[in-house]
């Protein structure tokens, strides 16, 4: 995406913090010069708008990095496990519909077990299409749904991941 989205998106959600009063709670991680340090190595330095841990009561938490993830002008929204261990999504595509914008994003498992065909099979069936579209807040009233859609890919995401260790393929 290009970079005025992700500051876009950045300030609604920091204009949102000043006024949160839900299921959420969120803090925003420093950065030095505009980039991360000691956070995970294939995010620290890199060219960051901003960073924010997201935590919904009773549920894991989320990293959300607006990040040049590839250090071309490209920026996206990584979305990385409480653990930081790995990334739940990493979301750089836009779609416009009536002048309105959403994140896209698509489910391709890149598991070296041989099921990512039972995987995507899986999501599919179960979520109705491999890929996913979340609206971009034009607000900060509209930051809250947003989380809520990030929590959805996420929790669908690992659940089809797992998949293969609940059935029996």
């Amino acid at each position: 995406m290009k970079k005025e989205f992700a500051i876009g998106i950045s300030n609604h959600i920091k204009n949102w913090m000043e006024f949160n009063y839900s299921l959420f709670e969120i803090e925003e991680i420093p950065t030095t010069f505009n980039t991360l340090q000691n956070f995970q190595q294939w995010a620290n330095g890199k060219p960051i708008i901003s960073a924010f841990h997201l935590k919904k009561i009773e549920e894991e938490s989320y990293y959300l990095l607006f990040i040049d993830w590839h250090r071309n002008e490209n920026y996206y929204l990584v979305i990385y496990v409480e653990n930081k261990s790995t990334t739940a999504a990493e979301i750089r595509e836009l779609k416009e519909i009536d002048g309105k914008f959403s994140l896209v994003w698509k489910y391709n498992p890149l598991k070296r077990d041989g099921k990512n065909a039972e995987r995507k099979a899986y999501f599919k069936q179960v979520f109705g299409s491999l890929q996913v579209e979340i609206k971009i807040p034009s607000t900060s009233n509209d930051v809250e749904e947003f989380f809520n859609n990030l929590y959805k890919l996420c929790r669908n995401r690992q659940t089809a991941d797992r998949i293969i260790d609940v059935f029996d393929y």
